[in-house]
């Protein structure tokens, strides 16, 4: 039995249903033909005069001169129906044209058939039918016995609701206007996905057999070109997204692999070309190698901590600018590195004076001579001295002391200001280590200024830290206003040599007493205007932890390395016979 007629359900259609067969109006047979159902024959009724009423506005023609609401059938088999239902949809009517639709297996679909007679194909001409029947009379009173007077077949939820008489049609909507949807349409339901929803379970490239199913919706329609090879389409995406998740999962594998066991990549021999590279101050082994790689010197930076680890002297690479070649191997970039002549770096030693260390600029710059100097002059102000080191009077260099002891990278090409502004931020950074201001007044001097000089000083005069601590002691002793072995003199040749420009150890007593200049400490009392030297950070350190053995004079009994000190003037003058008995055995 055919399941055709009303969306899926409980049950198929029933014979008794008044919509099985021919059953015209009311669920009365109306059409007279050689089919039979249940040997009981069909009958014709009269057309209705009331139902003849016509609209105006509206019309609706076919080229076989059928009717809207008209309903033939030729055939009535098990096997077959032919159904024209005037195109029920949900409410929109499919490009005006109106097809007779034939069932070959009575299943019902997603609200469209399986295949449509273009030949009797309905067409609609904007008008709506009259109400009058020529092929199929229409009389309610011709009294032929109903089917299924029994049970109402409508009833149930999922049955289509009767059809309507043409005398009870509701009018057209206004032209160009879609009609509304009939409440008992059943709801669009958007298609899904078919690799999900399964449409194209049954695959190939046949087209579909009429009156096929081809979803599960319960409307009417025109039926839709199905489309092909979809899942092809999708398994080849999903094995697509296998095969490159499987080549991403062995590519990090590899990865880690090499990563863990394998060898850093490297390059191989010295390299060539020529690149600079510059070294910042305690940069790690991990540092110095990200620079070369940055660089292109080397090729990995595990390659070139590796080949640091191996070699002995590996750990001693300083900062400071290198001239190395590109594209070399790990273990060649070491030693390049430990090779001096490859290092463009200017060293500055503990305690060396500005006129020695301008020298050197000039030298590394290929600067002509004086010019390094003249710039520290004019630009000294704008070089990042703190506040408390300007404008102080009588200094021969407002510079001296703040250019701090350490390696300084100098490319060539590099200004003179550019490199005195590196070493005034490195004294900057090393002197703030300390409380400045407060170690001065602990000592009972002036400002922090005044505890540079002192630093200067000890430097200048010492050799190691136990002499610079000893030293100090000298100096704050000799300062303090009950000092009567000196009178507050400190009588430091070193701050003579300074204003002289000079290093000389024989000095005569002539000479020194009768100069006047205020770094002259034989001559004038207290510290000298500024300091004499850049001092490091360890003699000052020593300057603010001097020793307190009472000592109050010192001398260098070798001339070079051996310093004495005594308490009293006696045991000075002792020291020195001492140093000139070993000047007159050299």
């Amino acid at each position: 039995m055919t399941e055709y007629g009303r969306s899926p359900g409980s049950e198929p259609w029933h014979p008794e249903d008044p919509l099985y067969g021919d059953q015209g109006w009311r669920g009365e047979q109306g059409g007279a033909g050689p089919a039979s159902y249940g040997g009981r024959p069909q009958q014709q009724y009269p057309q209705q005069p009331q139902d003849q009423a016509r609209h105006a506005d509206a019309r609706y023609q076919t080229d076989h001169e059928q009717q809207y609401g008209q309903q033939q059938y030729a055939q009535q088999q098990f096997g077959q129906q032919q159904y024209d239902t005037g195109q029920y949809d949900t409410g929109q009517y499919d490009a005006g044209q109106y097809a007779p639709q034939q069932y070959g297996t009575g299943q019902y679909d997603t609200g469209q058939y399986g295949h449509q007679d273009h030949a009797a194909a309905q067409q609609y001409d904007g008008t709506w039918d009259t109400g009058q029947q020529t092929g199929m009379p229409y009389d309610p009173n011709a009294g032929a016995a109903p089917y299924g007077a029994g049970a109402d077949h409508y009833a149930t939820p999922d049955a289509y609701p009767p059809p309507q008489p043409p005398g009870h049609r509701t009018a057209p909507p206004p032209q160009g206007q879609q009609p509304a949807e009939d409440d008992w349409a059943p709801d669009r339901q958007d298609e899904d996905h078919p690799f999900f929803t399964g449409d194209d379970r049954r695959g190939g490239d046949d087209d579909d057999e009429p009156g096929a199913a081809s979803g599960s919706g319960g409307g009417r329609g025109p039926a839709k070109k199905k489309k092909k090879g979809r899942n092809g389409f999708a398994c080849l995406f999903v094995a697509l997204v296998l095969v490159g998740g499987a080549g991403g999962a062995s590519y990090v594998g590899y990865q880690f692999w090499q990563g863990q066991f394998g060898e850093a990549p490297d390059f191989d021999g010295p390299g060539s070309g020529s690149v600079q590279v510059e070294i910042a101050l305690g940069a790690s082994g991990t540092d110095i190698g990200n620079a070369l790689k940055k660089a292109g010197v080397v090729k990995s930076v595990d390659a070139f901590v590796s080949a640091q680890n191996d070699n002995p002297r590996g750990t001693r690479i300083q900062d400071g600018i290198y001239t190395l070649k590109k594209g070399m191997s790990a273990e060649e970039a070491v030693k390049a590195m430990l090779d001096p002549n490859n290092r463009n770096a200017l060293s500055i030693a503990e305690g060396a004076r500005n006129a020695a260390i301008y020298e050197l600029i000039d030298k590394r710059l290929e600067l002509d001579p004086g010019t390094t100097r003249s710039v520290a002059l004019k630009e000294a102000k704008n070089l990042g001295l703190p506040v408390w080191a300007q404008n102080h009077e009588n200094v021969k260099d407002p510079l001296e002391g703040f250019l701090y002891p350490a390696t300084y990278p100098v490319a060539p090409g590099s200004k003179p200001e550019t490199i005195l502004k590196a070493m005034v931020a490195r004294a900057n950074q090393e002197y703030g280590k300390i409380d400045l201001e407060a170690k001065a007044k602990q000592f009972k001097l002036k400002n922090a200024w005044e505890l540079i000089t002192v630093a200067s000083l000890v430097q200048a005069e010492g050799k190691n830290e136990d002499d610079y601590r000893k030293m100090a002691e000298v100096v704050y002793n000799r300062l303090k206003p009950t000092n009567t072995e000196t009178n507050q003199l400190l009588q430091f040749d070193s701050a003579f040599n300074y204003l002289k420009g000079q290093s000389e150890i024989d000095i005569s007593e002539r000479e020194i007493n009768s100069n006047q200049d205020p770094y002259n400490t034989y001559t004038q009392k207290g510290l000298p205007p500024g300091p004499i030297g850049n001092p490091d950070l360890t003699a000052l350190n020593a300057s603010i932890a001097p020793t307190s053995d009472g000592w109050l004079y010192f001398v260098a009994t070798d001339g070079k390395h051996k310093t004495e000190y005594a308490r009293t003037h006696a045991d000075f003058e002792k020291l020195k016979a001492k140093f000139n008995d070993q000047r007159d055995t050299n």
